[in-house]
């Protein structure tokens, strides 16, 4: 047999899109008859140095980062540039075939939807333009096309660094950018790190989500999601398939199969849809205010009293505007949020029940069996089973 090729990746796998393209890389390896004798760094991150000295058979690399493009340049090896996609397509390396996310439809995923939940105001929450992120300047630059194009009213705001010293100032000045815009609007943020920080920076403005600001994030990542209260709409990038296109497109230039200047632009997957950006407008701000609060705090155990004290006026009243409304009680609100937070574990069967109840809110779980069965009549694993298609 032929001793395996040795192949280097080059990634920052502390990011969740890096990690999806080797996940996908390792897909086409146990899909197909490749045998490589893969390179990574130990800790996972991406490095250059002594990479010319490195006596290997190919690389599949990271081009967002401009030294990364600049050190493989005149690798006498073949080399699969994976990144973000470009409008002007002399942006991207000359003589090397590159493997890009779709940044237009990415944006246009996450406009769309925001539309759709009837919002006529837009913003976009970017980064400080840097050569290592090209890519957020080109979600940036889609974004301001879409609503130039459709002559709606577009805000960008591209924030600070963040810094552990620096991180009080900022967060307070991305408050008070929230308490300035106008309202309801929808916010694009250029990454789900950065709708995180938004949805912070919501409850320190007290500006209600998704009443007053609905908000989409893009790369799906399940860290963003763990660190929120309020769960977070974000696009899913097609990370994976950027993986497998570039082993397959390195596989053949390691037979001579590839012209030096292929592109391949991976569409998204999709928009996984959460509470952040379903926008419900509401004629009272009353119940505007308590939905924030349940939202954050209901698996924590809130009384409707608490609701009441939080948006300042009695709960008798609280009651009127609720049963006007949402033709429900406050408790009966906080107890949907709690089921729906519930049926959102459920569906990860890696779980264990007793941890579904304490982080949905339920006392015991006893009580949330008893809760399912009056209100659903079944068991939560019941319930499971019945929505599965």
């Amino acid at each position: 047999m032929s001793s395996p090729h040795r192949i280097a990746l080059l990634f920052n796998a502390n990011k969740v899109y890096d990690r999806q393209v080797i996940a996908g890389i390792g897909q086409y390896m146990k899909s197909t008859r490749v045998d490589w004798d893969l390179f990574m760094e130990e800790d996972f991150r991406c490095r250059t140095l002594g990479i010319h000295d490195w006596n290997g058979d190919g690389i599949i690399a990271d081009f967002d980062d401009p030294a990364v493009a600049e050190a493989l340049a005149d690798m006498p090896i073949p080399v699969v540039a994976v990144g973000g996609s470009y409008a002007d397509a002399s942006q991207y390396p000359p003589h090397t075939p590159y493997v890009a996310t779709d940044n237009a439809k990415l944006v246009r995923l996450a406009y769309d939807h925001l539309i759709a939940q009837g919002l006529q105001r837009f913003a976009f929450y970017g980064l400080p333009p840097t050569p290592g992120n090209r890519w957020a300047q080109e979600r940036e630059e889609a974004f301001r096309y879409m609503v130039d194009t459709d002559r709606l009213e577009g805000l960008v705001y591209r924030g600070s660094p963040t810094s552990a010293g620096g991180w009080g100032r900022v967060q307070e000045e991305m408050a008070e950018w929230m308490r300035s815009l106008p309202k309801p609007i929808g916010i694009i943020a250029v990454t789900d790190a950065r709708a995180r920080q938004l949805l912070q920076s919501c409850v320190v403005a007290d500006v209600p989500v998704p009443e007053q600001v609905a908000i989409v994030g893009i790369d799906n990542d399940p860290i963003a999601q763990t660190l929120n209260r309020i769960a977070l709409t974000s696009v899913i990038q097609g990370a994976e398939g950027m993986g497998r296109a570039a082993a397959q497109l390195l596989h053949k230039m390691l037979h001579g199969r590839v012209a030096p200047d292929t592109r391949i632009v991976v569409p998204p997957l999709g928009i996984n849809v959460q509470a952040s950006s379903l926008h419900q407008p509401m004629k009272s701000p009353y119940v505007m205010r308590a939905k924030h609060y349940i939202r954050q705090y209901a698996c924590l155990g809130i009384k409707a009293e608490q609701v009441a004290d939080y948006v300042g006026i009695s709960r008798t009243l609280l009651e009127e505007h609720f049963k006007r409304e949402l033709k429900q009680t406050v408790h009966q609100t906080i107890l949907g949020h709690k089921l729906e937070i519930a049926r959102g574990m459920l569906v990860d069967p890696t779980i264990p029940l007793a941890d579904v109840a304490v982080r949905s809110g339920f006392t015991s779980l006893q009580y949330m069996y008893a809760v399912f069965r009056r209100e659903f009549d079944c068991t939560p694993r019941q319930f499971v089973e019945k929505a599965r298609p």
